[in-house]
């Protein structure tokens, strides 16, 4: 008798795991049909990566490399840039965020901060930058050498007026007296580095 139950479990094991994977199946297909595709985009305000990566190409810029205690600490100009990566503003100014690092990368503190990472506190110290966000993105702040603001501007500021106060902190020439800033051809051959 033994034997003969011994037998007869397995079969219903073997009904049940087929009625419990076909169950499975079933559910599994639902879900896959009832999937909605991701619709994020340049102009929404869904999420769908990290807005330097996804829409400038620059992956370099997040996170900062040094805090801003630390930058102001060194007396190195800094550009503070507040943003979203579910902001259709903040994705489309991206693109501008990179290209201050391009021209002034080497010489400023270029810092873009998501401002869901900002702690949220009563009050900040002058070297936090919940200090100077001040509740919209993109938001745009530049210090000169001394730690001071020079330009603290939202929505999208234009490289140019960027690009016009580091040119007051470095002493360089104004836009109107020096040849245009150009981008250097990714292959272009530098006759420099040949002599």
């Amino acid at each position: 008798m033994n034997s003969t139950r011994f037998l007869f479990l397995p079969k219903q094991i073997t009904g049940w795991r087929r009625w419990l994977s076909k169950c499975l199946l079933l559910l599994a297909s639902l879900f896959i049909i009832s999937t909605q595709p991701a619709y994020a985009g340049l102009n929404n305000d869904l999420y769908d990566g990290n807005i330097f990566v996804v829409y400038a190409g620059n992956g370099s810029l997040v996170p900062p490399r040094q805090t801003l205690a630390q930058t102001l600490a060194e007396h190195k100009p800094i550009f503070l840039a507040f943003y979203l990566d579910d902001s259709s503003d903040s994705k489309r100014y991206a693109i501008s965020i990179s290209r201050v690092q391009e021209f002034y990368g080497r010489v400023a503190e270029i810092m873009p901060i998501n401002v869901d990472t900002i702690p949220s506190k009563e009050t900040y110290d002058p070297t936090e930058p919940g200090y100077y966000y001040s509740g919209a993105v993109p938001q745009v702040v530049v210090f000169n050498k001394a730690g001071e603001v020079v330009l603290n501007k939202k929505g999208q500021v234009p490289f140019e007026e960027i690009d016009d106060q580091f040119r007051k902190i470095f002493d360089l020439l104004p836009r109107t007296e020096t040849a245009q800033l150009k981008r250097r051809a990714f292959n272009e051959f530098s006759s420099e580095l040949a002599k």
